[in-house]
């Protein structure tokens, strides 16, 4: 069955003052646990990029993957993982960046990704953007190019799609 978009917003639970006061977040493990809003979401995703000669998919840790993975198949693309420090076994590519609480790293294997290559960035959720700002300097640093970038949830008010621009964003879901 083919779900609306209110439909899917009803998977997703809100939990008030998590992970500290005044954050509402946004709990996507509800869509996960029913097949058919969790295939709604993939199919969604996977539409919006049909015929855009996608070469790969890549996603940060840990709830990127999610949708990244069964989203890379459906567009018959290669899955780039993006982690943590020390997580990848082979030589990376590092990228710091600041976060609203501190300073990170993300990394990603130097071979993931050549010139010329089309990728899809993917999250679950797009919030300020540091995230996945990172995620497309790390690709475009190997010489490949961010076709576009793509979430579940996108949290407007935080203006997350503006610290990315001007880069294409798609996000199902708006709060």
């Amino acid at each position: 069955m083919e779900e609306t978009q209110q439909d899917l917003k009803s998977y997703i639970r809100d939990i008030p003052d998590f992970p500290k006061p005044g954050i509402v977040f946004r709990d996507i493990t509800p869509l996960l646990a029913s097949a058919d809003a969790f295939r709604t979401c993939i199919a969604r995703l996977a539409d919006q990029f049909r015929g855009h000669a996608i070469d790969a998919v890549v996603a940060a840790e840990a709830r990127g993957f999610i949708f990244a993975a069964p989203l890379a198949l459906e567009l018959n693309a290669g899955f780039v993982p993006v982690r943590k420090p020390g997580k990848l076994p082979f030589d990376t590519h590092s990228f710091h960046y600041e976060l609203e609480y501190g300073v990170d790293t993300l990394e990603m294997h130097v071979d993931s990704l050549s010139d010329g290559h089309q990728v899809l960035v993917v999250d679950d959720l797009l919030a300020t953007g540091g995230t996945i700002d990172a995620c497309c300097q790390l690709v475009e640093h190997c010489g490949a190019r961010v076709a576009a970038c793509a979430f579940l949830i996108e949290l407007t008010p935080l203006g997350g799609r503006d610290r990315i621009a001007p880069r294409e964003v798609f996000s199902l879901l708006q709060y």
